[in-house]
This record gives structure tokens, C-alpha cells and sequence, in this order.
């Protein structure tokens, strides 16, 4: 037990620098003192349940990320569906930031193309049903096993064709970073 508190100081140090995050900016979002931070991190100040919420909380990160809780041997990852009237979006990344994935499952009801614009890189592969998507001054549908990949900048909607629900797999990296599919050459046999 003193092993796993002790590690909790550096662990909390460097996912605060992994984020760029400073010791003032994660006092003001969280309300703990710098100072009290600063005695977690050297291991001066033992760490409670008071302080480690709203740090994991701020970090976006599983409280027992924070503290390096050894692994219960049960790999699933627990998701947690988000519901936007006949959407459902489920993050299958749990780090905020960089390049994120997700399952979107997405009715009839959105079918009237609304396009917005913003920072990133976006890759969709539909895993069931018709996607249509509204891209610049394309409109297309795309069926089952068929990918998309564009520039967020540019004027984008996806949504139902309104014939039936369609499941997408979106890979979005907000900073525009691409993504690369591997598949083999046209014509080549396999090996």
C-alpha cells in the first residue's frame, strides 16, 4: 500500500506535463492550492479521495489512472453511450486531446444536411446501413465497408440517407493529424 501511494506523487507530475498543464492552471481548474499540488507531486502531502476526484476530473482521466491501481483482470473497457436525440456516440478513446475514436449510431431523424466547419481531420467507415455525406460541394452515400476521410475546415454534414439507421466508425484528430490505411495494391494476389 505505501509503494502504490508513494507512486502517486510522480504519477500525478507527469500526466500534469504530459498535458501541458502548469501547477496554476490545474489550481484554478480543480480549487486546490498550488502549494497543496505542489506537496502531492514531491510526496510531502499524502494523497485522499478530496483531492485525487477533482484532478482526475480535470485531467479527464480514470481516478484509477491517478493512483496506478493495479489492473482486475478484466479487459473490457467500460463506455459510456452519449444520446443526442436519435444519435448515440460512443468514445471508444478515454484521453482527451489527439486523435479520438468513436461508434456513432445514428437514426432517421437526422437526415437534413446542416454543415458546420472546424479544426481536424476526420475518417469514417460505415459498419452497417447508408451514410449519406455532404462534403464542399459533394453529396454522397456511402454503404456498408465503404471509408471517407477529409479536412474538417471544409463544409461537412454526415447523417441517415432517412431510410434507416446507419453505424459509423469516426476516427477525428482535431489538430488534423491523417489517418493512414494500410491495403494492398489492386491486382496483387495474396500472399
Amino acid at each position: 500500500m505505501e509503494d502504490v501511494l508513494a507512486a502517486v506523487g510522480p504519477r500525478l507530475k507527469h500526466i500534469r506535463r504530459q498535458r501541458g498543464c502548469t501547477l496554476a492552471a490545474l489550481s484554478k481548474t480543480t480549487g486546490i492550492s498550488v502549494s497543496t499540488l505542489s506537496r502531492l507531486e514531491s510526496g510531502q502531502r499524502r494523497p485522499s479521495l478530496e483531492l485525487l476526484l477533482p484532478i482526475a476530473q480535470a485531467h479527464q482521466v480514470p481516478l484509477d489512472e491517478l493512483v496506478g491501481a493495479p489492473p482486475v483482470g478484466d479487459p473490457r473497457v467500460r463506455l459510456k453511450p452519449i444520446r443526442r436525440g436519435d444519435a448515440t456516440m460512443v468514445p471508444l478513446t478515454r484521453q482527451p486531446g489527439g486523435l479520438q475514436a468513436f461508434k456513432m449510431v445514428m437514426g432517421t431523424a437526422r437526415s437534413t444536411p446542416e454543415p458546420r466547419t472546424h479544426e481536424g481531420y476526420e475518417w469514417l467507415y460505415v459498419l452497417a446501413g447508408r451514410l449519406r455525406l455532404v462534403l464542399a460541394e459533394h453529396d454522397v452515400v456511402l454503404g456498408a465497408g465503404e471509408a471517407a476521410e477529409f479536412d474538417t475546415r471544409l463544409p461537412h454534414w454526415f447523417g441517415s440517407t432517412g431510410e434507416a439507421p446507419v453505424e459509423v466508425l469516426s476516427l477525428f484528430g482535431p489538430q488534423g493529424e491523417r489517418m493512414h490505411v494500410r491495403a494492398r495494391p489492386e491486382g496483387r494476389a495474396r500472399g
